[in-house]
């Protein structure tokens, strides 16, 4: 099962504590521990291609982490942009890839 998951709260309990505790109660806590449903593995995918195809290239570091931790090769990270490249296009691919060499850098 997931993790426990309090950033939230630590980064945001102060000035939006009902936007922190969806994050980590709702989304985090009750969606994402939806494992029966769909993996933990599928689930990284899904998010990270959602977050390369929006450009939202913040939060895509800690979930392409996650994804990493949750089974998914530096294969299959590249093999997921390089199919995205064509869909989302070739900017977002790139700056994809940037962040993936950077976390599957030890692999």
């Amino acid at each position: 099962m997931a993790e426990k998951q309090t950033a939230g709260h630590q980064l945001l309990g102060d000035f939006a504590p009902k936007f922190a505790e969806l994050n980590d109660d709702v989304l985090f806590g009750e969606v994402w521990s939806r494992e029966k449903e769909l993996s933990a593995r599928d689930r990284s995918l899904i998010t990270v291609t959602s977050l390369i195809t929006s450009g939202m290239f913040e939060q895509l570091k800690y979930h392409m982490n996650k994804a990493k931790e949750n089974g998914v090769t530096k294969e299959e990270m590249a093999e997921v942009i390089t199919h995205l490249s064509f869909y989302a296009g070739w900017p977002k691919a790139w700056s994809a890839f940037n962040l993936a060499k950077e976390i599957y850098a030890e692999d």
